[in-house]
């Protein structure tokens, strides 16, 4: 056997596995109440036996691993605790897996010690926050994105479907579960900001990903919880304020003399829709902060379902109208495009304009029909999801929107 240098800094890394973890369980034992079975040196051990047993053969690790779960399992009988839980225990075990793991992963094996470490360590934050402060329904909420994002999206096609290949299922899938995402994000921030700051701060966050979902999460809210309406304005609002920002960021990455066409009217709408956010969320200091607002769910699952549904129309019906009158209707194909997205639009007409195929004034008429009618859009979204009073006053920040947009193309 052959021990070089690296050797001895695994094995440095696994006895300071061991220190780590069972310094928090030493510190631990001192609690009133607390009945650990092992204190720093036999977390130092157990981690030591680890690394040793996995340097001369794996089912050396193997009995190691065997031997240390019955002392534990024994341990814990003897206790004959039943309030006790079995975290040191598991625990034990784990630092041995981790002292084998040291010697041919070290930094893997100090990462996950660190991480073991820290959930020890805030064992009563944790507890409160699960019991105390998270609900029942919004830990059902988590479980469902995080299904829909772990095991329902990877098995999704991602390859076009359906009339004209116009449908991607892993892309329409991925907006439903935006859609979820924003609904969680606006609701944790609700709870943690107050619904003066949460729900704007959110909507302009949320607006760079998709503004459309934005608009359609925010009017949910707004039905569920009426006292929320100028709140969730603002967010629904300043999400149209990032669909500018992301606009100029796309074309300066793709064509920059396309930005400098675009700019005056991409400056003007962005002053405009963000003027108004700004008021809509002055405006909304003035909701009644006494009112207590009752724990909601996080997301509704039929609200995303039936967003993207809509979506999917759209683009089947743009997909068509396209293969129909084919490229010669480059305005009206880009105007069905930003039916559903803005940035596809103006990345196809954009690249069009790099490639020498259009001229500048060419492709700023496009572009700007492909913004008005993605305005459009939004405003069908915020009936569909948040009724006459939510959609009324987002339509008239869009509506200011497009006509400063407009404007500023005409002026220069």
């Amino acid at each position: 056997m052959v021990i070089d240098s690296s050797f001895w800094l695994n094995l440095a890394v696994a006895l300071g596995i061991g220190l780590l973890i069972g310094a928090e369980r030493e510190r631990n034992r001192g609690e009133p109440g607390d009945q650990s079975i092992a204190g720093i040196r036999t977390f130092t051990i157990a981690s030591l036996v680890g690394a040793i047993s996995m340097m001369l053969n794996i089912w050396l690790l193997v009995t190691s691993l065997f031997c240390v779960t019955i002392f534990a399992a024994t341990a814990s009988f003897i206790k004959r605790d039943k309030t006790a839980g079995l975290t040191s225990e598991v625990t034990l075990v784990f630092t041995v897996i981790l002292g084998g793991l040291a010697m041919s992963a070290p930094a893997l094996a100090a990462s996950l010690a660190v991480s073991a470490a820290i959930l020890l360590a805030a064992k009563d934050p944790i507890h409160i926050f699960v019991r105390g402060v998270v609900t029942k329904d919004e830990m059902i909420d988590f479980l469902i994105l995080a299904a829909a994002t772990l095991i329902v999206l990877p098995l999704v096609p991602n390859e076009p479907i359906g009339p004209f290949d116009a449908i991607n299922p892993h892309n329409l899938w991925l907006i439903v579960i935006l859609i979820m995402l924003i609904g969680a994000l606006g609701h944790l921030a609700l709870r943690l900001l107050g619904q003066r700051i949460g729900l704007p701060l959110v909507g302009l966050v949320s607006g760079f990903v998709s503004s459309i979902a934005t608009v359609g999460a925010m009017g949910e809210r707004a039905r569920q919880t009426p006292s929320l309406m100028a709140s969730s304005v603002a967010g629904a609002t300043l999400s149209s304020l990032s669909t500018i920002l992301l606009m100029a960021t796309l074309l300066a990455a793709i064509h920059l003399p396309t930005l400098h066409t675009l700019a005056p009217s991409l400056i003007f709408g962005g002053l405009t829709i963000g003027i108004y956010g700004l008021i809509v969320t002055l405006s909304s200091f003035h909701e009644s902060a006494l009112e207590v607002i009752k724990p909601s769910r996080s997301f509704s699952v039929k609200t995303a379902l039936m967003l993207a549904g809509m979506i999917a129309l759209v683009l089947v019906a743009s997909a068509g109208l396209k293969s129909w009158f084919g490229q010669a209707g480059l305005v009206l194909a880009t105007g069905l495009a930003g039916l559903a997205d803005v940035h596809a639009a103006t990345i196809s007409v954009a690249s069009l304009e790099a490639a020498g195929k259009i001229s500048a004034e060419s492709a700023t008429i496009p572009i700007l029909v492909a913004f008005s009618i993605n305005s459009a859009s939004k405003v069908v979204m915020a009936m569909a999801s948040g009724g006459r009073q939510f959609s009324s006053q987002v339509a008239l920040g869009l509506i200011l929107q497009v006509s400063a947009t407009w404007f500023g193309w005409w002026i220069f």
